[in-house]
């Protein structure tokens, strides 16, 4: 008996570590260059409300966040930048990302919009 569970934990340990290196050489010169990303695609237009600067975060009313699956809404982000504070107003429209930093949603990145 315990040969056999030896042997099937080998077993199960070789197919375990070959199963990627197989894997990779089905697909041998398939390999497509990833798009680069266009920042622009990836901001939304979206309006200054409000800045609380002691806190670090934008009140901001904006369209739908598509890499975070939200829609278009008017919520609070904290900012990953401080000095934005003293740089965004209420009624500015900006261009912005946000992500999910840790357990919360932060505008990471934002330009003014034209």
């Amino acid at each position: 008996m315990r040969k056999f569970v030896v042997s099937t934990a080998l077993a199960v340990l070789a197919a375990t570590l070959s199963a990627p290196a197989l894997a990779a050489g089905e697909h041998d010169g398939h390999a497509m260059p990833m798009p680069q990303a266009d920042v622009k695609a990836t901001l939304t237009d979206a309006v200054v409300k409000k800045v609380d600067k002691s806190a670090g975060l934008v009140t901001l009313s904006h369209g739908p966040l598509e890499n975070l699956g939200m829609p278009g809404m008017t919520m609070a982000f904290k900012m990953k930048d401080s000095a934005w504070a003293g740089k965004l107003k209420a009624g500015d429209k900006i261009r912005f990302m946000a992500e999910l930093v840790g357990d919360t949603f932060t505008m990471v990145r934002y330009e003014s919009a034209k």
